[in-house]
């Protein structure tokens, strides 16, 4: 009988002895010099004395729009999570234009201009389109017509239909008001967990078509994904976790045809 943990190892070793970002941060320490968001060998877990981060790389420069993808329990969203203050980073560093921001709390980031969109629960239902988005700017409420106005631009019917209940929208819709409640921040930096999870194969083309052009109006864009095949064409840049680490980087293009990632990560997918 196959034992699937001797398996996991099995997998995470021929990533690590295939991958160069791995045995050495050489490349990640040079692209990070001038970057807008970083993250360097973190540590982070939910339960005490056991991490799901084991030392982690990623860094976004300005303008980019970065994919993380992997399997399930590789730390995607944990990495996401700990960068945005919502998990405690044990050991390692955040640091975003030059300032070390590891554990600060979620509102002193969006004061700093992160925006987070989380994967469920990212709506007040009760309350109307035009709410959540009032919701959004509540630290900035003098700038809610103009920034309502930009995220119109990208999110139409959201404007037109502003009094709908939130809790009254599918899922699709759901994802695209907590995107634009994100967007009301004026942030210059966006973390999307999952934006496409549960959602129909028509309605995650939308979300990838809305990231896509959120990061052309001038947002950095960091997005974690298990529609790992579409992620990786659209982003400028990937990162593939393995077991809480670092198991591949490039371009999205690369990645993507890079029959290592095939194999181990992608699958049917990617050939598709």
């Amino acid at each position: 009988m196959s034992d699937p943990e001797a398996g996991a190892v099995t997998r995470a070793q021929e990533a690590e002895d295939a991958s160069p970002a791995v045995a050495d941060r050489s490349a990640h320490l040079r692209g990070a010099e001038n970057a807008v968001l970083r993250s360097d060998e973190l540590f982070a877990g939910y339960v005490p004395g056991v991490n799901i981060l084991n030392g982690c790389d990623l860094y976004v420069g300005e303008g980019e729009l970065i994919g993380i993808i992997g399997p399930n329990g590789a730390g995607k969203s944990t990495l996401l999570k700990s960068m945005f203050g919502l998990v405690e980073v044990r050991t390692g560093s955040v640091t975003l234009k030059g300032e070390n921001i590891t554990n600060l709390k979620a509102h002193a980031l969006v004061e700093r201009g992160v925006g987070y969109v989380p994967q469920t629960n990212n709506v007040f239902p009760s309350l109307s389109i035009e709410e959540n988005l009032e919701m959004g700017a509540y630290h900035a409420p003098k700038k809610f017509k103009e920034r309502f106005e930009f995220v119109a631009e990208l999110f139409p019917a959201l404007k037109e239909r502003r009094k709908q209940r939130a809790g009254s929208l599918s899922g699709g819709e759901r994802q695209m008001v907590a995107m634009a409640r994100a967007l009301m921040t004026e942030p210059s930096v966006l973390l999307l967990d999952e934006p496409s999870a549960g959602l129909s194969p028509k309605l995650q083309d939308q979300v990838f078509i809305r990231a896509q052009q959120i990061n052309r109006a001038g947002v950095t864009v960091v997005m974690v994904e298990q529609n790992a095949r579409r992620c990786l064409q659209i982003c400028d840049r990937g990162y593939v976790l393995d077991q809480g680490r670092n198991a591949y980087t490039a371009s999205g293009r690369d990645l993507i045809n890079d029959p290592k990632v095939i194999e181990l990560y992608l699958g049917t997918l990617a050939r598709a």
